[in-house]
C-alpha cells in the first residue's frame, strides 16, 4: 500500500515517466507484450518500439516510415527524414529527439490524471476549420462536436474516449479550494501564438500542439508550462470573471447543460456517451481492408453495453496475426490501458437473437486460442468479437480522498473476494491520517467519469468490491479506467436547489403563486417554498429541499402552460458574494441569439468559454430577470447586453424594475450591437454592428470603458378605446407604461418599423443578414412613398403643457440621442437660438418632424435634417385615430387616446467605449481566443 503524489489539475508527471503500477506500465502499451502471460517477447510488427521513457506517459510509440509531410506534435516542427515515432493509441507523432520530453498523456491514461472530473457540454455539430480532435489528433474535416464551456473539439465517434476534464466552474458543496490552478487544454491555438516562457511560437495550424489555460489564456509549449506557477490568476479578464470558488451548485440529478442553462440540441441517432450507433472506426480512421490485401477488418466490442448499443470499433490486422497481436490491437482501438494478460477475446454470436442473449450473459463464447490462431485463420471467421475480463482472485485498487487537503492524490489497497466497501474504508483511513475519526463518518463513493455525465453512487457497506469491478468490466472493460472510488465524509449535505419559474400571471401574492403552482404541478409544501417573488414580471424563485422533487418540478414546469402562457424553469446556483475578491466587478452578460443575423448563438459560446458560463445568460430562455436575481447580492457588477436597441431597452427596463432589490443599484451597462439600427451602440462608440470581432478584445474594451449617464423616459399610454380586428371600436385598453432610451416615433417612421417587424415574424429564417434586413426596410419604404397620411391633422401636441402647432408632416419623432435610423443625425448640427444643444443626459427631449419617406431617406443620406419642432421634458400627445407608434424600434398600433412622455427618474449608467485601444497587459501578452466562431454549418 502506497500513497501517490498530487498530480494537479489535469497535470502530467514532471519527469515524463509513469508511476509504478500505473496504467502507463501496462504491457498493452509497452514493447512487444503478450496477450496472455508467457515467456519471451512478442513479435515485432509495424515498426521498432521506442525504448525507455518514450512509452511515458502512457504512449505506445513505434518507429514508422513517413510517406507525406509530417510535423511533430510536441515542438510542431517539420520532421525531416523518413522516420518518426507514432503512438498506436492516440496518434501522437514525435521526433526521436523529442520523445524524452513528451508530457502530454496518451488518451488511454488521461482519465487517471484528471484532478476533478467535470463533464462536458456539447453543442450542435458543425464544421470547424483547422481544428483538431483532442482524442485521435486528426483534423476535423466533417461536422464535429465542441464543448460549449471549454475548447474541446472532437469527432462524434471519439466522444466516448474523451476525458471528463471540462473546466470546474462552481463548487458542489463538498470541496473547498484555497487556490485556483491553471486548466490546461492542448492545441487548437492561433498559429501565431507565442509561448509565455520562451517567447517562441507555440501554436500550429498543422498539428495539435501547445497548451493554453482556459481561464487566464496563458499559452505555452507543453514542456515550458512546467516552468509556470500552478496557480491561475484569471489573466487580463480577472476583474470581469466570476470566480468558480464564489459559485456553489450542490450535486443532484441535473446535467451540466441544465446547470448552465444551455439548450440541448438533439442529435439524430446519437446515444450513450456520445457515439452515434454507427461503425466507429479505430485509430487513424481506417477503412475496411480488401480481401486481396492480406489483411482483415474485425468488429470489436468492449462489453455488454456496447453490444446492446451496437457501438463497436473496427480494427485491421493481418490474416496471419496471432491472438496476442489481435488482442493488443483491439485494446488500443478502445483506449483500454489494462494488462492484456487479464483479458481475452470472445466470439460474438452472429444472429441478433444471440447478440441479445449475449448481452444478458446467457450465450456461450469462443475464445481466441493461445496457440496463435487468429480469428481469420479458419473458414468460420467470426464477424464480431467482444473483449472479456478473466476472473481475478484479487486486485489493487486506487482509493481517492473525497477532500482535497490531504496531500496525496490516492492510496492503493488490495481487494479480495472478502473486501467490502466498509472494510476498504477502515483500511484507507489510517493511510490518510484520519484514523482518529470514527469510520461510520465516512462512505465509499463510486464515480463514473463519462465525457457527458459524471455520476456518483454511494456504495452500500456490504458491497463486495471485487464483484463490483467484475460487473463494471462485464458491461464495459474500458469503463474501469474511467471509474474512481472516493472515500468521502458521509455527513448529510442539506439538499438545496433554487429553481427560477417565469411566465406566471403578474400581480399575484406569494400565497397565490404557491397555490397556483401546487394546482399546476402538485408541489410538496414540506420541501418547496417560494423564496423570492417578482410580481410585476410574473416570476418566482423556488427553494427546494429535495433533489428528486426539484428534478420532477423542472421537467413538469418546462412543458406546461398556466392561463395560456408557457412557463420557464431554470436552475440557478448560489452566488457566494462574500467570497468575491475586493477588486472584483464581475460582468453579467445577456445575449439575444435572434438579433442581428443570428450571430448571438456563436457569441453565447464564445463568452461561456472566456468567462464563467454561470454569468452568461440567453435572453430567449427566461429573459434578463434570472441573471439579475443571481447577481442581486453582488456589491459591484457590470452588464453587457448583446442585441439590438430593443434588447437593450428590455434589459434596462428589467434593471429599473429590480433596482431596489440589487446590492449594486446602478450597474453600468455596455452594448455589443447585434441589431439592424443599433443607434444607442453607435452613440456610445460600440459601432454600427457586430461583424466578427475578437470576443476577447470586446471584453477588454468593456473593462476599460468610461461610465456615462443617459436619460430614461416614461411613456404613459392611455387609450380611450381599443381597435378591434374589424378596425371598429372595442373595449377600452387599460393604461400601460413603456420605457424609452433612444427615440419614440409616431406615424410614417413607426409604420415602416411595423411592416418590417411583421415581415420578420412571418419568415425569421430569411432575416439572418444585417444587409438583407436593411434591404427589406428600404423596399418597405419605397412601397409607402405615394401614401399621404396628414399626421399633423390626426394628433395634438403639448410641450410643457403648452399647445404646439404642428407643420405639415407625416411623422413625429421624439429623440434622446444624436442617432436615429441607423446612425442618421435627425436634429442636425446647425446652431439654433431657440433650443439648447442636445445631450443624452440633459433631461430634455428633442421633437422633430419628417414630411414622408423621401424626407427620411434624405436624412439618412446626410442631405437634410428633420424639421425642428420643440424641446422639453414633459409632453402630451393626443391621438385622434389609431396610429402606428414605435419606441426604441419596437412598433405597434396605438388606439386613440393620450400619450404622456416624461422623465423616468434616475438616469441609467452606460459604458462608452474608450477611444484608445484596450491594453492587453496581464498574465498573457497574446490574444485569448481567435475571432468568434462562424455560424454552425459554415466553415471557419
Amino acid at each position: 500500500m502506497a500513497a501517490a503524489a498530487e498530480p494537479g489539475a489535469r497535470a502530467w508527471l514532471g519527469d515524463g515517466s509513469p508511476r509504478p503500477g500505473s496504467p502507463a506500465c501496462s504491457p498493452v502499451l509497452g514493447a512487444g507484450g503478450r496477450a496472455r502471460p508467457g515467456p519471451g517477447p512478442g513479435p515485432e510488427r509495424a515498426g521498432a518500439r521506442a525504448p525507455g521513457p518514450a512509452a511515458a506517459p502512457g504512449h505506445s510509440f513505434r518507429k514508422v516510415t513517413l510517406t507525406k509531410p509530417t510535423f511533430c506534435h510536441l515542438c510542431s516542427d517539420f520532421i525531416w527524414g523518413l522516420a518518426g515515432f507514432l503512438c498506436d493509441v492516440c496518434n501522437f507523432m514525435s521526433h526521436e529527439k523529442c520523445l524524452k520530453h513528451v508530457r502530454i498523456p496518451c488518451t488511454s491514461v488521461a482519465p487517471s490524471l484528471v484532478r476533478v472530473p467535470v463533464a462536458h457540454c456539447f453543442g450542435p455539430r458543425g464544421l470547424h476549420k483547422r481544428k483538431f480532435c483532442a482524442v485521435c489528433r486528426k483534423v476535423l474535416e466533417a461536422p464535429a462536436l465542441h464543448c460549449e464551456v471549454c475548447e474541446l473539439h472532437l469527432h462524434p465517434d471519439c466522444v466516448p474516449f474523451a476525458c471528463s476534464d471540462c473546466r470546474q466552474c462552481h463548487q458542489d458543496g463538498h470541496q473547498d479550494h484555497d487556490t485556483h490552478h491553471h486548466h490546461w487544454r492542448e492545441g487548437n491555438l492561433p498559429s501565431g501564438a507565442r509561448c509565455e516562457v520562451c517567447r517562441k511560437t507555440c501554436g500550429s495550424s498543422d498539428v495539435l500542439a501547445g497548451v493554453r489555460c482556459e481561464w487566464c489564456g496563458v499559452q505555452a509549449h507543453s514542456v515550458c508550462s512546467a516552468a509556470l506557477a500552478p496557480e491561475c490568476g484569471f489573466g487580463r479578464l480577472r476583474s470581469l470573471v466570476l470566480p468558480p470558488a464564489c459559485v456553489r451548485l450542490l450535486p443532484g440529478g441535473f446535467s451540466k447543460m441544465q446547470s448552465f442553462r444551455i439548450v440541448e440540441a438533439a442529435e439524430p441517432g446519437e446515444g450513450g456517451d456520445g457515439a452515434d450507433g454507427s461503425a466507429a472506426v479505430g485509430p487513424g480512421r481506417e477503412t475496411q481492408a480488401t480481401p486481396e490485401s492480406g489483411k482483415q477488418t474485425l468488429k470489436i466490442f468492449d462489453g455488454d453495453d456496447a453490444v446492446r448499443r451496437s457501438q463497436f470499433r473496427l480494427i485491421t490486422v493481418s490474416r496471419l496475426a496471432g491472438a496476442e497481436e489481435v488482442l493488443e490491437t483491439a485494446l488500443r482501438a478502445h483506449h483500454i490501458p489494462e494488462d492484456p494478460g487479464h483479458l481475452e477475446l470472445c466470439r460474438l454470436p452472429p444472429s441478433s437473437q444471440a447478440c441479445d442473449a449475449w448481452a444478458r450473459g446467457k450465450a456461450g463464447s469462443a475464445v481466441i486460442s493461445e496457440e496463435g490462431r487468429s480469428p481469420g485463420s479458419g473458414e468460420a471467421t467470426p464477424e464480431a468479437w467482444v473483449i472479456r475480463a478473466l476472473p481475478r482472485a484479487q486486485e489493487v485498487l486506487k482509493i481517492y480522498p473525497g477532500w482535497l487537503k490531504v496531500g496525496v492524490a490516492y492510496v492503493s489497497v488490495r481487494v479480495t473476494p472478502k473486501s467490502t466497501a466498509r472494510s476498504v474504508v477502515l483500511e484507507v483511513l489510517p493511510l490518510l491520517g484520519r484514523q482518529a475519526e470514527g469510520p461510520e463518518s465516512f462512505q465509499l463513493v463510486e464515480v463514473a467519469m463519462g465525457c457527458r455525465h459524471v455520476q456518483r453512487t454511494v456504495l452500500m457497506d456490504e458491497q463486495p468490491l471485487l464483484d463490483r469491478l467484475q460487473d463494471i468490466r462485464q458491461m464495459s472493460v474500458r469503463q474501469v479506467s474511467q471509474t474512481r472510488f472516493y472515500v468521502a465524509e458521509s455527513r448529510d449535505v442539506a439538499s438545496h436547489v433554487s429553481l427560477f419559474v417565469g411566465g406566471l400571471p403578474p400581480g399575484l401574492s406569494p400565497e397565490e403563486y404557491s397555490s397556483l403552482l401546487h394546482e399546476a404541478v402538485a408541489t410538496k409544501a414540506t420541501v418547496v417554498s417560494v423564496s423570492h417573488v417578482y410580481s410585476s414580471q410574473g416570476a418566482v424563485v423556488l427553494d427546494i429541499a429535495c433533489f428528486a422533487e426539484a428534478e420532477r418540478l423542472y421537467v413538469l414546469l418546462k412543458d406546461i402552460a398556466v392561463r395560456g402562457r408557457l412557463l420557464t424553469a431554470l436552475v440557478l446556483p448560489d452566488l457566494l458574494h462574500a467570497k468575491l475578491p475586493p477588486d472584483s466587478c464581475p460582468l453579467l452578460v445577456f445575449v439575444n441569439p435572434k438579433s442581428g443575423g443570428l450571430k448571438g448563438r456563436d457569441l453565447l459560446c464564445s463568452f461561456r468559454k472566456l468567462l464563467n458560463p454561470h454569468q452568461v445568460f440567453d435572453l430567449t430562455n427566461g429573459g434578463p430577470l434570472p441573471g439579475l436575481h443571481l447577481f442581486s447580492q453582488v456589491p459591484c457588477f457590470r452588464v453587457l447586453v448583446c442585441g439590438g436597441d430593443g434588447t437593450v431597452g428590455w434589459v434596462l427596463g428589467a434593471l429599473e424594475e429590480t433596482r431596489y432589490r440589487l446590492a449594486c443599484p446602478e450597474p453600468s451597462v455596455a452594448i455589443l450591437p447585434l441589431g439592424t439600427g443599433n443607434d444607442l451602440g453607435r452613440v456610445l462608440r460600440w459601432g454600427a454592428g457586430y461583424s466578427g470581432e475578437d470576443p476577447f478584445s470586446i471584453l477588454l474594451s468593456v473593462d476599460e470603458a468610461d461610465a456615462v449617464l443617459v436619460d430614461r423616459w416614461t411613456i404613459l399610454l392611455d387609450a380611450h378605446e381599443a381597435v378591434s380586428a374589424e378596425n371598429g371600436p372595442a373595449d377600452a385598453e387599460p393604461p400601460k407604461i413603456v420605457q424609452m432610451s433612444n427615440y419614440c416615433g409616431i406615424g410614417i417612421d413607426a409604420e415602416l418599423s411595423l411592416d418590417f417587424h411583421q415581415a420578420r415574424e412571418e419568415e425569421p429564417g430569411k432575416f439572418t443578414s444585417r444587409l438583407h434586413n436593411k434591404g427589406v426596410y428600404v423596399r418597405v419604404g419605397l412601397q409607402k412613398i405615394s401614401h399621404s397620411r396628414s399626421l399633423h391633422k390626426q394628433i395634438r401636441l403639448q410641450v410643457e403643457r403648452q399647445e404646439v402647432e404642428l407643420p405639415s408632416i407625416e411623422g413625429l419623432i421624439f429623440i434622446n440621442i444624436p442617432s436615429w435610423g441607423s446612425g442618421a443625425d435627425l436634429w442636425g448640427s446647425d446652431s439654433d437660438a431657440r433650443f439648447e444643444k442636445p445631450r443624452m443626459d440633459d433631461g430634455l427631449l428633442e421633437v422633430v418632424g419628417v414630411t414622408g419617406v423621401v424626407h427620411m431617406g434624405q436624412v439618412q443620406g446626410g442631405l437634410r435634417s428633420g424639421i425642428r419642432i420643440a424641446q422639453g421634458s414633459y409632453f402630451r400627445v393626443t391621438l385622434l385615430k389609431a396610429t402606428p407608434v414605435q419606441v426604441d424600434g419596437e412598433p405597434w398600433v396605438q388606439a386613440p387616446g393620450h400619450m404622456i412622455i416624461s422623465a423616468a427618474g434616475p438616469k441609467v449608467h452606460m459604458l462608452r467605449k474608450a477611444k484608445q485601444k484596450p491594453r492587453r497587459t496581464g498574465t498573457t501578452r497574446d490574444a485569448r481566443v481567435d475571432a468568434a466562431p462562424a455560424p454552425e454549418g459554415e466553415p471557419r
